[in-house]
């Protein structure tokens, strides 16, 4: 593990004692050579200057703000463009970013983002529609949402789609609003919906928000739901089920077609949580194993990893059962080849044209009809890879979780590593470390070795968790390099080098008191 790698990179041993930025002489501008100390914006300059020349308003001109006139100085600095830029470019080079290196997050897929699936994003036409236009003039972008819209029906073995779901959370909130309708259309007040211990966090919040009361199904010793557990406690009251598969264990849950075969004896639902569907697209049809609902994150699974320019888009997929209730607004291509987008003023009298009769949609997710910049940059991803390219991104992000993991799992505790092999992400604890060493200790450690920590503390079912989500755009060498540095902390923190208490030491910021961030958060800044 010492030896350079592919990429000429070879690590250097831990320094232990008393070292740090601050070891070296001072400087007189507090900056250390590309390590730049950058004040805030207000600190930059003087409020009595401006960074453009603009004319003094005529003596007779007219007054336009009606009445929002300011009555005092807004009090931020004038800079001119040299200034500005440079400001918020060196403030651009103290963040880390997936185009700066490895991001190692759990469950949430940072994965390279192609620059093809920018430049079509960016296309007039798409970059600068505008969701109030009239639909004859938007039609290329209707026809974006329509094929996207069959390639998730296609990937995912289910029945319909809907499209304006906003994220995850927000697609689960479409897919327990479905369920919620298609009970009431059959008069059925179920009141329970169950969610599994192994599950992402966002389902029983939803669940709740949804008016449901949530009950949770423990995890059995291979990291999977206990479905005899799970059996047991299905009944009249069961609304629905919402499992995460593959689950936040990162394996994949096996008994899911007798889960959704025992939920559907009942009369309830499956709702399935599809943000790790980056680890079986092209792979696995959840709708072949009885998934009644599920959301796929656009954002995760199809490039545009998270903060990839605005919001994200969760659409969620609905079996035959629940299509009638999904939201509006939807897609249609009717016998004449036309995309039409059918609101709700025209949903009813479309139903009994094109599909003999009515539909039972709940209502609407959000205004106007989704987000346009993820939706062309999914479909560029999916034309790019093609059927047989997703299914590849599926086995190599297998192929490198397990390649993470079984080149750690003699130095990091890994819970799991005997239930077989993992799926997208690798699941580590701090079983082994000095007492008073944490999981935290080692994430800032980690930090100094150049790399963006992994998911902390989560799952809750293993104590000090660490979740590790390498993807399949990480090379062999940038594996390499992340397994040797993790090596190196892991071995630190169960021999028990303090130094790691007060670390990171080579970052633009030391440790900060995280408690008081939390509580007692300066948002504002006031001028001393």
């Amino acid at each position: 593990m010492n030896a350079p790698n592919q990429s000429g990179w070879k690590p250097g041993t831990p320094v232990s004692g008393d070292f740090g930025l601050d070891s070296g002489p001072q400087t007189v501008t507090g900056n250390r050579a590309l390590l730049l100390e950058e004040p805030l914006i207000f600190e930059l300059g003087g409020t009595d200057t401006t960074g453009v020349d603009l004319p003094e308003p005529a003596a007779d001109a007219a007054n336009r703000l009606g009445g929002f006139e300011r009555t005092e100085t807004i009090g931020l600095a004038g800079l001119s463009e040299p200034e500005t830029v440079r400001h918020y470019t060196r403030l651009s080079r103290q963040n880390y970013g997936i185009d700066l290196g490895f991001f190692p997050l759990g469950s949430c897929t940072m994965k390279h983002n192609p620059r093809l699936n920018e430049k079509v994003a960016r296309m007039p036409g798409f970059a600068d529609v505008h969701p109030l236009q009239p639909v004859e003039t938007v039609r290329g972008a209707l026809e974006v949402i329509n094929e996207l819209a069959f390639w998730l029906i296609d990937l995912t073995g289910m029945h319909s789609v809907a499209m304006s779901p906003k994220a995850g959370a927000h697609g689960e909130l479409c897919g327990i609003l479905s369920i919620r309708a298609a009970l009431e259309a059959r008069g059925d007040a179920r009141e329970v919906v169950l969610v599994p211990e192994s599950a992402h966090g966002t389902n029983p919040a939803t669940a709740a928000f949804a008016g449901y009361r949530v009950e949770d199904i423990p995890t059995n010793e291979d990291g999977r739901v206990d479905l005899e557990a799970l059996k047991a406690r299905l009944g009249p009251d069961v609304a629905a089920v919402m499992i995460t598969n593959p689950n936040t264990c990162g394996l994949f849950e096996r008994d899911l077609k007798a889960i959704s075969d025992a939920v559907h004896e009942v009369g309830g639902f499956v709702y399935c949580d599809g943000a790790n569907f980056n680890a079986i697209v092209g792979r696995v049809r959840p709708g072949d194993l009885g998934v009644d609902a599920m959301h796929i994150n656009l954002h995760k699974t199809f490039s545009t990893p998270h903060g990839g320019g605005g919001p994200g888009s969760g659409p969620v997929v609905l079996s035959e059962a629940l299509s009638p209730f999904a939201p509006l607004p939807y897609t249609a291509r009717t016998a004449d080849g036309v995309v039409h987008l059918v609101e709700e003023e025209q949903a009813d009298e479309f139903a009994r044209e094109h599909f003999g009769g009515p539909l039972h949609h709940f209502g609407r997710m959000t205004a106007f009809h989704g987000q346009m910049g993820m939706f062309t940059r999914a479909l560029t991803y999916m034309l790019s890879h093609g059927a047989d390219g997703l299914k590849q991104v599926a086995e190599d992000a297998v192929l490198n979780a397990n390649y993470l993991l079984r080149s750690l799992e003699d130095v990091l505790d890994a819970p799991f590593a005997k239930a077989g092999p993992c799926m997208h992400e690798a699941l580590f604890s701090d079983d082994g470390f000095e007492a008073d060493l944490s999981t935290m200790d080692l994430a800032k450690a980690l930090i100094d070795e150049g790399f963006h920590p992994m998911t902390m503390y989560f799952p809750l079912v293993v104590h000090g968790a660490m979740l590790v989500e390498p993807t399949e755009t990480e090379s062999k060498a940038s594996l390499d390099q992340f397994i040797t540095a993790l090596r190196s902390v892991a071995a630190r923190a169960k021999a028990g080098d303090e130094s790691m208490k007060a670390a990171p030491y080579y970052a633009p910021r030391r440790r900060l008191n995280e408690t008081a961030a939390a509580r007692k958060p300066k948002l504002v800044w006031t001028e001393e």
